[in-house]
Order: C-alpha cells, then sequence, then structure tokens
C-alpha cells in the first residue's frame, strides 16, 4: 500500500531529522529545524498509535483501548446490519425503486436487443435444436401415457359425447358420413367381381332352403332357371337401385334411416354400461405396448421434422424466428390493459418477496462476516479504508513539524 510506505516514510524523515539536528552546530535554522521535527516526530508517533490501535495492538503490546475495531466487532457487524436494513437497503427505498421500473417493457427493449442480432438468433436455434436431439422420447413416453390413461378414465365421455355430436349434427356431419358410406357402398356393388359373389352367395343360400308340396316345386323350377349370374345381375342392380333411392335427399327411407342413425348414437352415448366399458377398453389400449411403440415412432417424427426445421430457419439467420418475434412484441404493445396487468402483478409479487425476504440481508451480512476470523476482517477494512487513514500519519507528521516551528519561533521571542 503506497500510502502506508508513504506515512512510514515521513515519520522516519522526522526522526532523521531531528536526530540530525542534535548534533549540529548551535545557529537559529538548526533549533527551528529541530523543533520542527521534534513536533512531527511526536505528531506522527500519536498518529501511528491512533491509526494502528483501530486494527491491532500497537508493537504488540495490549494498550487498554487499543486494537478497537476486533473488541468491538459484534458492535461493529450489528451497525453495519442496522445501516443496510435501515438506512442503505430500507425496505421502502428498495419498493419505491420497484414502482418505478417498468419490467415488461425493460424486457421488451432487452429481448428486442437480443433478437435484433442475427448471431444471437441463430446461438438460439442451437440451443433449442440440442435441447429437442436430446429429450428421451421412449422416457417421455410412459408419462404420456400415463396421463392420457388418467385423463380418459377421469373424463366424462357421456358428456363430451353429447357435445360433439350435436355440434356434428348440427354441422350436418352425420349426413354426409351417411353420404360417404353409400357412396363407398355403391362403388363397391357396381364392381363384376361383387356381382359374382353376390350370384354365389345366392345360389348357396337358395340351395339350402327347403319347401314342400305345390311351393317347394315351384321354387324348385325357380332356381333351376336362374344361374349365378342372373342372381348376381339381379341381386346386384337391386343393391344399386336402393342406394340410389337413399342417396335421394326427398326419398322418405332416406329420413328414417337418418332419425335411426341419430336414434342410435344418443342412445349409445347415454349407455352408462357402454361407456364405461369402452372407456376401460381406450384405457388398456393407451397402456398397452403397441400405444408405447406408436407414441414412441411419433415423437421420434415430430423430432425429426422439428429439427429440420430448425436447421433450415438458422441456416437463414432466425428470419422467421425474429418475425415471429416481432408479431408478438406488436400484439402484446397494443394490449396496455394486459401490459400494465402484468406489471402490477410483476411488481407486486416482488414487493410481497421485498417485504418477506428483507431480513436475510442483515443475516447475509452478518453470515458473512462471521464467516471471516480477525485477521481477515482487519485486511479487509484496511484495503478498504486504510489509505486514507494512512494519510492521517502523513498529515500529522507534517502537521507536527509546522506546528513545530511556530512554537519554537514563539519560544525564541
Amino acid at each position: 500500500m503506497r500510502s502506508r510506505h508513504l506515512a512510514t516514510i515521513s515519520l522516519a524523515v522526522m526522526a532523521i531529522g531531528f536526530l540530525a539536528t542534535l548534533f549540529l552546530p548551535e545557529n537559529l535554522t538548526v533549533i527551528l529545524l529541530r523543533g520542527g521535527f521534534e513536533a512531527g516526530l511526536v505528531g506522527g508517533i500519536a498518529d501511528w498509535f491512533a491509526v494502528t490501535a483501530l486494527f491491532r495492538h500497537p508493537m504488540g503490546l495490549k494498550i487498554p483501548h487499543t486494537s478497537l475495531l476486533l473488541k468491538n466487532r459484534d458492535k461493529i457487524i450489528q451497525s453495519l446490519i442496522h445501516a443496510m436494513e435501515n438506512e442503505l437497503l430500507n425496505k421502502k427505498s428498495i419498493e419505491d425503486k420497484l414502482r418505478k421500473f417498468g419490467f415488461i417493457t425493460l424486457a421488451s427493449r432487452l429481448l428486442t436487443r437480443v433478437f435484433s442480432r442475427k448471431k444471437a438468433r441463430q446461438e438460439m436455434l442451437e440451443q433449442l435444436k440440442s435441447i429437442v436431439l436430446k429429450v428421451p422420447a421412449e422416457k417421455a413416453v410412459p408419462y404420456l401415457q400415463k396421463a392420457v390413461a388418467s385423463y380418459l378414465s377421469q373424463a366424462d365421455l357421456g358428456t363430451a359425447a353429447d357435445v360433439v355430436l350435436s355440434k356434428l349434427m348440427k354441422d350436418g356431419k352425420d349426413v354426409a358420413a351417411l353420404d360417404f358410406a353409400l357412396q363407398g357402398v355403391s362403388s363397391w356393388t357396381a364392381r363384376p367381381e361383387t356381382k359374382a359373389m353376390l350370384g354365389k352367395l345366392a345360389s348357396q343360400k337358395l340351395s339350402e332352403v327347403k319347401l314342400g308340396g305345390f311351393k317347394g316345386m315351384a321354387f324348385q323350377a325357380f332356381v333351376g332357371f336362374v344361374d349365378e349370374e342372373m342372381l348376381g345381375d339381379m341381386l346386384q342392380g337391386m343393391l344399386i337401385s336402393g342406394i340410389r333411392d337413399f342417396q335421394e335427399e326427398d326419398s322418405p327411407y332416406r329420413e328414417d334411416v337418418i332419425r335411426e342413425i341419430r336414434t342410435a348414437l344418443f342412445q349409445l352415448i347415454g349407455d352408462e354400461e357402454r361407456l364405461t366399458s369402452l372407456k376401460a377398453w381406450a384405457v388398456e389400449q393407451v397402456e398397452g405396448a403397441s400405444a408405447n411403440g406408436f407414441m414412441v415412432a411419433q415423437l421420434e417424427l415430430l423430432r425429426s421434422k422439428a429439427v429440420a426445421l430448425l436447421e433450415e430457419e438458422q441456416a437463414t439467420g432466425g428470419r422467421k424466428l425474429f418475425a415471429l418475434y416481432a408479431m408478438l412484441t406488436r400484439r402484446i404493445r397494443d394490449e396496455q390493459q394486459w401490459i400494465q396487468g402484468w406489471e402490477t402483478r410483476v411488481r407486486d409479487s416482488l414487493i410481497a418477496f421485498v417485504e418477506v425476504n428483507h431480513y436475510r440481508i442483515g443475516l447475509l451480512v452478518k453470515e458473512n462476516l462471521d464467516s471471516m476470523d480477525d485477521a481477515s476482517l482487519v485486511n479487509m477494512l484496511e484495503e478498504k479504508v486504510g489509505k486514507d487513514l494512512q494519510w492521517i500519519r502523513v498529515n500529522g507528521a507534517l502537521c507536527g513539524f509546522v506546528v513545530g516551528l511556530v512554537l519554537t519561533v514563539i519560544q525564541l521571542f
């Protein structure tokens, strides 16, 4: 410490000067210098004693009222804690500062500064890609299965199904489903292989019919008259014609079928036993090994798509990421009431945190000071204030020298 060396040099100069004047011939100059050096030596030694006594015992001698900092360590610590809690960092001043901050606005500015840099956006995307690659899909799936199974077990399927079914019927989705099914059946019926299958099936079933008497003879004559191809043509034509009738919007049969379908659906969702059975089956399927494999495959597919998207975005410098952030910022900026609400919530949370934890400032100061031994505490204080205290010694020696000159002049007169 340069100030300590300077103080020691000033004291040494006074001592050497005083000793030198003792051996010089007596004259006015020597007498004046001797008085000045003598007073400077006394002042320097006195101030050295005073400054040293603050931190330790001078020359190791346990003189009363020395080593004041260590003797009053607890008082000093309590004073520091009191000053931190009630003057420097009191609750009111912290709360007043917090009320002046616009946290959402400040966060927005910081984020805008970060997102405006291409390198920062690329680093964000790289970190996000790393996180996506490290997510263990096979370990996450069991938790996902458990969550879905738990939801299905607790879900009210009847109410949910009623809402969904009502919405579908209101939008005419049940009629569209019927038309789709009829179209599919019509296409299947018009196929040549379907006609052959219908003819063969009808021929087999007709041969199994057993009738007696005149009706039996007539029936057998009819069966002997028609072959499989004719039966197929007849059945195929009847089916196609019937389906065409069902597809006509003004067909009474169509309305009857739609009504019956709707009735059956509502009866199904009102059957608690069936819904319970369906729920148990769904839970069993979700928790099964096949569902596990399916979910793992889907998550891996989702991961690969996400990684490809992130790499593509990274190659373009994160332009879409910045555009998304800019869009969100503009949307949020227009929602002043929302911003004020969040500002209030954040501020109130921080103020409440300060209210509850303010006492921890004092505890932290006390813990840090208590963890320091005497030597460390003294060294810390000397580093912080010792420089200014050493100048007291320098000033004491110089002041004493000047006062000594003045007093010597007075003594001569």
